[in-house]
């Protein structure tokens, strides 16, 4: 399954590299079909991120797309119940160390698109909803399945944001909480903080 994340993570990457005032009053699914059309161009045409540049998949990552995730829900709903036993101080370590975490394990995610083609539906928003699901899927070519993506998102005061991302019917959100659980019960949560700072600092450089 860590596989399949690290793979797909293409697709939460791709839509969201858009400037913020783009986003504002743009019904969700409009806006990832239409910025999915423009990444793939970028894509297409970068010989930096095609030949696997760190640097420049890394600086387009932080530049463009970590604005529009909220990575202290995301975070959060990692931690269920343990949030609430972390001080302010821990809950904005755990944040820090799991966007770097999500960033690092999953930017190389850049250099794997292969013309894969993902179809977007239609989702109704009215205009007082603050939350939205996208559902999407890949497909993949030479007759192997589609693969389901949804996009779970919030509408925050300046434009909408990812807060979670289901692939197959598994949660990447839920898929941490199992370990953030574990780790949490052997060390507690400066535990879990000191695991993620030490796979952040193995995943430097690869």
């Amino acid at each position: 399954m860590k596989a399949l994340f690290r793979h797909l993570l293409i697709w939460v990457l791709l839509w969201v590299v858009v400037p913020a005032s783009a986003q504002n009053n743009t019904q969700p699914d409009v806006l990832i079909r239409n910025t999915v059309d423009e990444v793939i161009a970028i894509l297409k045409q970068d010989d930096g991120i095609k030949a696997g540049d760190q640097d420049r998949i890394l600086s387009l990552v932080r530049e463009k797309i970590l604005p529009h995730f909220n990575f202290t829900r995301m975070t959060q709903l990692a931690m269920g119940r343990n949030w609430r036993a972390a001080t302010n101080e821990q809950k904005r370590e755990l944040v820090r160390e799991f966007r770097t975490l999500l960033v690092r394990t999953y930017s190389n995610s850049l250099t794997n698109y292969r013309d894969e083609v993902i179809e977007v539906s239609p989702t109704k928003v009215k205009p007082d909803d603050t939350r939205a699901v996208v559902r999407a899927q890949v497909i993949q070519g030479r007759g192997r399945q589609a693969i389901p993506i949804d996009y779970s998102m919030e509408k925050t005061s300046d434009n909408w944001k990812v807060y979670d991302v289901t692939i197959s019917g598994v949660s990447l959100v839920t898929n941490y909480r199992s370990s953030f659980n574990t780790q949490i019960r052997d060390g507690g949560v400066e535990g879990l903080i000191a695991t993620l700072v030490e796979r952040n600092e193995s995943l430097k450089g690869q």
